[in-house]
């Protein structure tokens, strides 16, 4: 992943939880480097050892720091100079979850190493629509909880259910059933 992502959970675990323990986790990861370089690749392994290692020295479950995460990293993005990139991406939640594999093509102009994972929506209605999700990485489903609960914000939205359905061998990947 990118230093970007890195980046963006020493900034949640630093700004909730202090320097200390972002010190403590960088120790338990063997990470020396003061800072991420955010157009940089890094291993994934790091990206999950940080997780890792936040959970143990925060005494957190894993997945409540993925998702807290995903949140977060709405709001991150946005102040790091791609808020006109995600404006780009759609002016309302249903377009933008839609337009999600656009927003990774014009980012991995920026960043040619990225391997985004795959969206598209379908079953749409009023209030509610189905997201489909395809990654090559394991693990990260906490995460899209949490990057949906954030979009929701970001259109002033408060998305009331996220559950995942029955898996469907129509489609290559997990389809969840968003509701707002």
């Amino acid at each position: 992943m990118y230093g970007l992502v890195n980046k963006a959970i020493k900034d949640l675990v630093v700004n909730n939880h202090g320097q200390e323990n972002w010190d403590l986790i960088c120790e338990e990861v063997g990470h020396e480097e003061a800072d991420f370089i955010s157009m940089s690749p890094y291993p994934d392994k790091l990206t999950y050892d940080l997780v890792g290692a936040a959970s143990k020295v925060l005494n957190t479950d894993a997945n409540s720091i993925l998702e807290a995460f995903g949140e977060y990293w709405i709001l991150f993005t946005a102040e790091q100079g791609y808020g006109d990139l995600l404006d780009l991406s759609g002016n309302s939640f249903t377009e933008f979850l839609g337009n999600l594999d656009m927003l990774h093509l014009r980012i991995n102009n920026m960043m040619p190493e990225l391997k985004a994972p795959l969206f598209s929506t379908r079953n749409e209605t009023s209030n509610s629509v189905e997201l489909v999700y395809n990654s090559h990485r394991a693990g990260l489903v906490p995460m899209l909880y949490g990057l949906i609960r954030g979009l929701g914000k970001r259109f002033d939205l408060v998305v009331l259910d996220i559950q995942q359905l029955e898996e469907d061998k129509s489609v290559n990947g997990l389809v969840f059933k968003i509701s707002w």
